[in-house]
């Protein structure tokens, strides 16, 4: 299903999704109610690096880390975690293996000798 702010993004420039980036460590700074230094210092970057950062101008994806780490937001990076999915097929495979019988631990000494 495609929504319209998925088109939104699709439909963006480079440096347009820069400054929406940019703006969104702002908004966040500022709903914490940090000044820039104090954000620059808890992320242990220069206040000039912040600066670029939420106009847009710096696309370091470690800055940006550091800032969401600072900012408490890491668990956004959650969406980028691979999860691996079984497909049908996989999945009927697997349940088809499935034991259905339990198995003398020894088969060999359990068989009678045969007098033959």
């Amino acid at each position: 299903m495609t929504d319209i702010s998925d088109n939104k993004w699709m439909a963006s420039s480079d440096s347009v999704l820069l400054k929406s980036i940019g703006s969104f460590i702002r908004h966040n700074r500022l709903l914490q109610n940090k000044t820039q230094g104090q954000l620059a210092n808890e992320a242990g970057i220069a206040r000039s690096t912040l600066s670029l950062f939420e106009r847009g101008e710096n696309a370091s994806l470690l800055v940006f880390i550091q800032l969401l780490r600072a900012l408490k937001l890491l668990h956004l990076l959650q969406e980028f975690q691979f999860k691996p999915r079984i497909s049908p097929i996989q999945l009927a495979k697997l349940e088809r293996s499935e034991r259905l019988r339990a198995r003398s631990k020894n088969p060999i000494e359990s068989k009678p000798k045969s007098d033959w």
